[in-house]
């Protein structure tokens, strides 16, 4: 039971508080991940394997440890701590306070403003992005970190504890400095991002299906099987293609990065993206998540009630 309520806790500190302003810890673990990259690197997938390693797995063996050492004070104090390595590996609030300004500006009709918002949540070049095409990138980046930020992280914490979250945060965030298939990181990056695939395979389908229940159901399922296997990402294609259709809305098609515009499978049914898209994916994805702590609650509850029968 403490751990359900500490999952509760997490959540709502992470609702009050938002991402810490100052020192947040995945910022340090970035500093130390480009320092133990710097220390390793070569054109190496054991090298890779290696920093991976070291950057990941010590940090998670000393929250386990600390989680151990607090359960066995109290259950109380463990379910605090448990509460607190969950809201700093999840960032809800974060997703609204960087995507809700796109929509705000896209409604205003500030095409300048929406491009410098959505700068600082997608990779393309967004100077080159019409309002559509700024709408539909804001739009994929809330259902993907959605999935990546909000319920993986709530599935590994029900999984494996506060170790798990963390564990899953860390490897996420490798994934996201090496996980790219460049020259420097083609073989260096291979163990962070198959690591992160297989630690999102189970959340990226719970995040499709959350999504298919929560809007346009027929429609997200028909789009999740027909169009998911159409894009490079084995979990965010799932992830993009239920979210689009639940929403009805035409996601993916050409963007441009680094001066060079790419081509992406069509994603979704239904009308153009736009402010409301934004803001109607935000609310599917908070939802989600309340729908997901509920659950784990009720689950608690009847395993404690049971349990005193």
């Amino acid at each position: 039971m403490p751990l359900s309520l500490a999952m509760l806790c997490g959540v709502l500190l992470d609702a009050l508080l938002g991402e810490p302003r100052r020192a947040h810890p995945l910022v340090a673990f970035g500093r130390l991940a480009r320092a133990i990259e710097s220390a390793l690197h070569r054109d190496s997938r054991a090298r890779g394997a290696m920093a991976w390693s070291l950057a990941v797995l010590p940090l998670s063996a000393m929250v386990w440890w600390m989680e151990r050492l607090l359960f066995e004070l109290s259950p109380w104090a463990g379910g605090v701590y448990a509460a607190a390595m969950l809201y700093l590996a999840i960032g809800l609030r974060s997703l609204n306070e960087h995507a809700g300004p796109v929509a705000e500006a896209l409604a205003a009709g500030d095409l300048a403003c929406a491009r410098r918002a959505v700068a600082r949540i997608v990779s393309r070049d967004t100077q080159a992005l019409d309002a559509e095409r700024v709408a539909a990138a804001a739009t994929e980046s809330v259902l993907e970190n959605g999935s990546d930020a909000v319920f993986a992280a709530l599935f590994w914490f029900v999984a494996l504890g506060p170790a798990g979250a963390v564990f899953y945060r860390l490897a996420n965030t490798l994934d996201a400095m090496w996980g790219y298939r460049t020259q420097r990181y083609e073989r260096f990056g291979w163990a962070a991002a198959r690591s992160d695939d297989v630690l999102n395979w189970i959340p990226a389908r719970l995040t499709a299906a959350t999504y298919a229940a929560l809007g346009h159901t027929r429609s997200a399922l028909r789009c999740w099987r027909t169009q998911a296997r159409t894009w490079d990402s084995p979990n965010a294609g799932p992830v993009m293609a239920a979210g689009a259709g639940a929403l009805r809305v035409r996601l993916g098609g050409d963007a441009p990065y680094h001066g060079v515009w790419e081509s992406h499978p069509l994603l979704g049914e239904g009308a153009a993206p736009d402010a409301d898209s934004i803001r109607r994916a935000l609310t599917m994805v908070d939802r989600g998540a309340v729908i997901w702590v509920a659950a784990v609650l009720l689950w608690a509850w009847a395993e404690w009630t049971y349990a005193r029968a």
